[in-house]
């Protein structure tokens, strides 16, 4: 028989111990946690010891990884991190930004964000037509570049009536929105910075152009700090107007748009730490750790992502089979120059 205080011991280790689905958790997502921490550590100081943005040393050491991204040990884990952690850590950004920071920008660019994006459906839908395909595929992959990439090319998806579109439709559009984004993150700062643009305008111009949020966070910041603050906020501009677009979309096919056209819980969350951020006196030492934190889960993010990116995988559709996502990638990068030229510089 055991002694009273025996019991009480094992009763207090039981109420403290881990439950089985937390472990069960740990345990399939454990190895791909840790493969992605390693990979933003050691991006982290080379950064420090050579100067180089981390984010991008992180994606090319993530993809040296990508055969990890099919091993059941690593899977699930990495997956948490690219999705996961990339949302909470752009949700944490919003005790970055102050309203000073978005005044630099002005309502002129961000009218221009709206106009983009329109014109860029309006492309898609056009390009769709004159390359023989449906309104419906247009619109599909008109909205993946114009918003936020997979993501948006999903919720669309989600929208449109099936006899509209093929699942081999939206599976290209994924591929190929993300090959584009990925090519977007490494060769937009370099064209930004020959065009003279200077931080404030550069992350204006990445924000409103790469499609995949996670891609916009890479590129902005390894132009600067402030391009990638800009870059983020102007990037949830345009995600805060997937909605409208899905309710567009759901009365052009007379269809319930139901639950789509929520927005997602990062960008509620960005804007409500925005507006702590702003209302709220908040002590300095807290605001550094909270973005060394956001900005430390962006790089494990992005680590992640690199991961998860096969060059082969991305371009195996062929490239026929991505001009059409190109040409629409092309034309809003276009426009944004236009703008630029006109109100920015």
């Amino acid at each position: 028989m055991s002694h009273p205080d025996q019991r009480a011991l094992e009763a207090d280790a039981t109420v403290h111990a881990p439950t089985p689905r937390l472990l069960n958790w740990m345990q399939t997502h454990r190895g791909g946690i840790a493969l992605s921490v390693t990979i933003a550590l050691a991006s982290s100081f080379l950064a420090e010891h050579y100067g180089a943005p981390a984010m991008l040393f992180a994606l090319l050491i993530g993809m040296a990884f990508n055969f990890m991204n099919d091993m059941p040990q690593t899977a699930q884990g990495i997956s948490f991190c690219s999705r996961t952690l990339l949302r909470l850590g752009v949700a944490l950004l919003g005790l970055r930004l102050t309203f000073a920071d978005v005044s630099q920008l002005g309502i002129t660019p961000m009218v221009g964000v709206v106009a983009m994006l329109v014109l860029t459906l309006i492309g898609g839908v056009a390009f769709a037509r004159v390359f023989g395909r449906t309104t419906a595929f247009g619109l599909l992959t008109g909205g993946s570049v114009a918003i936020c990439g997979a993501s948006a090319a999903m919720a669309i998806a989600a929208v449109l009536p099936r006899k509209y579109l093929k699942e081999e439709d939206v599976l290209l559009t994924v591929v190929g929105v993300t090959a584009m984004s990925t090519l977007a993150m490494i060769a937009y700062p370099v064209l930004f910075r020959y065009l003279g643009l200077a931080d404030i305008e550069s992350g204006y111009m990445i924000g409103a152009t790469i499609h995949d949020v996670a891609q916009v966070v890479g590129a902005g910041y390894s132009v600067s700090d402030t391009a990638g603050d800009i870059a983020t906020f102007t990037k949830l501009l345009r995600v805060a107007l997937l909605p409208v677009v899905l309710t567009a979309v759901a009365i052009i096919f007379r269809k319930e748009a139901g639950g789509t056209a929520g927005l997602p819980w990062f960008v509620v969350a960005f804007i409500v730490l925005m507006g702590v951020r702003n209302l709220v006196p908040l002590p300095d030492g807290l605001l550094t750790h909270v973005n060394e934190t956001s900005r430390f889960l962006l790089v494990v993010a992005i680590s992640a992502l690199g991961v998860k990116t096969s060059l082969q995988r991305l371009f195996a559709p062929g490239v026929r089979g991505l001009i059409l996502i190109a040409i629409n990638t092309l034309f809003l990068l276009l426009q944004a120059i236009v703008f630029a030229h006109i109100f920015l510089l």
